[in-house]
Order: structure tokens, then C-alpha cells, then sequence
């Protein structure tokens, strides 16, 4: 990158000093920035904004006072709140970039804030955080949805660069959908883990996780590299008896686990046969196996 695009060494303060704040402030604190100030509820945020940061907690007032970049790193369901209540308490917003790194949202939710001066931008890391010592290194390499404007999108840039990632522009209008392909991929993925570590361990398996470990890894990989055409097992064979015969074992032993099952399969069904890998007759096995209309 050309050190033209390098935004100046810049005081950073946290609203939201928990797992991604505290992992967002260590990266640029990492990149050369300074972090000035936190603010958090938890115990948490108090030991990671001393741990990650070098900061004690302060006012969330404070913080702005203190910062030229702020980042707002609070649940999605509290970030509107956040910014309506800084620009009405007149909180002196003027010239601070004021960054969020909500992956459902995008630059309208700062407006309120951009009304008093404040500089939007979206920055959203495509990762999932524990509060775990490693949490810093999984930036290196991630993609960040990025929504910024036009005229901030080298300053958008170079900060995803030197935090270790990877910009990918979304735009505004597209923010919601692209929140609930990557919730749908990783949340979902660990419910339907999850939910087979406990059958297996139901019918004895003492080690569900070493079991399923290679089979889940080189199906990721399958689907990572060759899409929908990584597809294996039972649905995109056509084996209607096996999955009438998975169905009839959840519904006794997992009910609820059998009505996602059974959307899952039809989904499967549904995309399997518009890739041309499921032959019409065998989806119409299928759709008697699983009780219900797989182009619904």
C-alpha cells in the first residue's frame, strides 16, 4: 500500500470494550495508534481493556473527549440507541471517525452522528471472537465488510490493512443480507454440531468431536472449493429410504432436530436439483421421504 493512503497515528477510544472492542483497539494499538480510553459494563471489558488496551474504564463522555477515532463496539440492538444518545447529549463529535463493526448494519445507523460531524465508516471483521488469548491472531487475513464514503474508502482501507485484514466492499443496501449469509454459515454450523455431538454421545460415541472432526473438515473444504458441487451422502444420491429412515429416528429421538432436518434436506434437495447433481424421479422420491413440496 502506498504510505500516502496511511491515515495519521490516531487516538482510539472504545465504547464497548469487550471481545471484538478490545480485539479492534489491540490491533491498531499493534499498528501504532494509541488507545486513550474504554468504556465497558462488565467485569470483562475491565479485564480486557487492561489487559488488551492498557486502559481503565472511563465515561463514555470521556472517551469521545479523548478520541480522534472511536470505535462503537456494542451489541447490534444497542448501536442505534448509542449513536442517537451521543448526538443528543451533545457529545463533540466534529471530525471523529466514529466506526462500528456490526455486521448487520451499515453507514445509515451513524447518521444521527454524521449530522453533528461525525465520520462514518463500517468496519466489520468476518470472525468470531471468544475473549480467548488467540482472539488477536485471527485477524490476520480476515475479511472485513467494509461500507464507507466514497471519499473514505482509502482511509476504510488502510485501517482494515494495518489491523491485519482484508477489506471487501458491501454496499449499504446489501448490509442485512450479507450479515445473514455469514450468521446462517458459522452460528447455524455450530447448532447443527452441536446437535450431533449430542445424538452421538446419546447412543454412546465417547468422543463425538474426534469422530466427526475429519468428516466435517473435508466436507468444508469439499464445499470451499467446488460449491454445491462438493455436495456428498444421501440427498444428492436420491436415497429416499435412508433419509425416511433418519427422519423417523429423530422424530423419536430429538423431535425438534427433526423438523431442521427435514428444511435442511429440502433445501439440499431443492439446490442440488437446480445444479443438475439430483435427477427429477429421485427428487420425487424425496419429497415423499420428507413429507412436504421441496420447490416450496
Amino acid at each position: 500500500m502506498d504510505t500516502s493512503d496511511r491515515p495519521a497515528r490516531l487516538a482510539v477510544g472504545v465504547l464497548g470494550a469487550g471481545r471484538v472492542g478490545s480485539v479492534l483497539g489491540a490491533a491498531l494499538r499493534l499498528a501504532g495508534h494509541r488507545v486513550v480510553a474504554a468504556s465497558g459494563v462488565s467485569d470483562m471489558s475491565r479485564r480486557q481493556a487492561a489487559d488488551r488496551l492498557g486502559v481503565g474504564l472511563s465515561r463514555p463522555e470521556e472517551v469521545i473527549r479523548q478520541a480522534e477515532l472511536v470505535l462503537l463496539t456494542v451489541p447490534d440492538d444497542v448501536l442505534p440507541e448509542l449513536v442517537a444518545g451521543l448526538a443528543a447529549t451533545g457529545a463533540d463529535l466534529r471530525g471523529k471517525l466514529l466506526v462500528h463493526a456490526s455486521g448487520a448494519y451499515g453507514l445509515a445507523v451513524l447518521d444521527p452522528a454524521a449530522e453533528v460531524g461525525a465520520v462514518p465508516l463500517a468496519l466489520h471483521p468476518v470472525m468470531t471472537f471468544t475473549g480467548r488469548d488467540d482472539d488477536l491472531t485471527k485477524l490476520n487475513g480476515c475479511s472485513f465488510g467494509v461500507t464507507a464514503p466514497l471519499m473514505l474508502r482509502p482511509v476504510a482501507e488502510a485501517l482494515v490493512i494495518e489491523m491485519g485484514g482484508e477489506p471487501v466492499w458491501i454496499a449499504e443496501q446489501d448490509r442485512a443480507l450479507y450479515h445473514a449469509a455469514l450468521a446462517g454459515a458459522a452460528n447455524h454450523m455450530i447448532t447443527l454440531i452441536a446437535e450431533s455431538q449430542e445424538l452421538l454421545s446419546k447412543i454412546g460415541v465417547e468422543h463425538p468431536g474426534r469422530m466427526l472432526g475429519p468428516l466435517l473438515g473435508a466436507a468444508l473444504d469439499n464445499v470451499l472449493r467446488l460449491g454445491i458441487g462438493g455436495l456428498t451422502g444421501p440427498v444428492v444420491r436420491g436415497d429416499a429410504g435412508t433419509v425416511r429412515k433418519h427422519v423417523d429416528a429423530l422424530i423419536l429421538a430429538a423431535p425438534e432436530a427433526a423438523d431442521a432436518y427435514v428444511a435442511l434436506a429440502r433445501l439440499t434437495a431443492d439446490r442440488a436439483l437446480a445444479a443438475g447433481l439430483l435427477k427429477p424421479e429421485a427428487a420425487e422420491r424425496l419429497l415423499d421421504a420428507l413429507g412436504g413440496n421441496i420447490w416450496t
